[in-house]
């Protein structure tokens, strides 16, 4: 049976300026949905809103039909990858991944091509590539059901994109995952759903030539 992340009537403003003006997004375990936006469009404000670090003017926030104020309250409900870097820097990955999943797991986490040599390195040591895959990774083996993700994708090469996108659809198998990113190519390989923010609200997408009628982009980015 699926878990079902729903969040409705969501509004917020900073001051005079309405950044959401009623959102409704509906993840489920299995679905990648894609949130797409222009900068200050509020893609970063509804995930932190999702995830309750942000507080709303007006939410309603359910996980499997009952309403929650914040979610990362909850064990094993959501996660959250935001667009600065989260993990202490003092630590080596090897610790860090310690931490976050136990001994029992560090040998198939670092089973990785792009991992395997730098877990006795710290993480101020990292390129920010580096350590957006390894965030990443850190989040998709948690036990949470649903994974928030504010621009996965940045500061990695393209092989380390196309890793993380496999490891993105292995792990919507078993939870939901929500996540923006200003590349859009990579948002639209993986999501199974996909809406564009805009006016405050979402727009559902159902292929591409709908990100040229709401302005998104031009025909000659397609």
């Amino acid at each position: 049976m699926s878990d079902i992340l729903e969040a409705d009537s969501i509004t917020k403003r900073f001051g005079l300026n309405a950044i959401l003006t009623d959102v409704y997004l509906k993840c489920e375990t299995g679905d990648i949905f894609g949130l797409l936006g222009r900068n200050g469009s509020g893609k970063s404000t509804l995930l932190k809103i999702l995830f309750g670090t942000l507080q709303a003017d007006n939410k309603f926030i359910r996980l499997n039909g009952k309403v929650y104020d914040n979610l990362y309250t909850l064990i094993n409900s959501v996660c959250y990858l935001p667009q600065d870097s989260f993990l202490p820097k003092h630590l080596t990955i090897g610790k860090t991944t310690h931490l976050y999943l136990g001994r029992d797991r560090m040998s198939a986490f670092f089973d990785d091509e792009i991992l395997s040599s730098l877990a006795d390195s710290k993480i101020s040591s990292l390129s920010g590539g580096e350590l957006r895959y390894l965030e990443i990774k850190l989040l998709l083996n948690t036990n949470s059901k649903f994974v928030l993700l504010d621009e996965p994708f940045n500061g990695t090469s393209p092989l380390m994109a196309d890793s993380i996108k496999k490891m993105l659809l292995a792990a919507s198998s078993t939870r939901g995952i929500v996540l923006t990113d200003h590349d859009f190519r990579n948002v639209l390989d993986v999501s199974n759903k996909c809406c564009l923010m805009f006016d405050g609200g979402l727009k559902t997408i159902k292929d591409q030539t709908e990100l040229v009628k709401w302005g998104y982009v031009s025909e000659f980015m397609l």
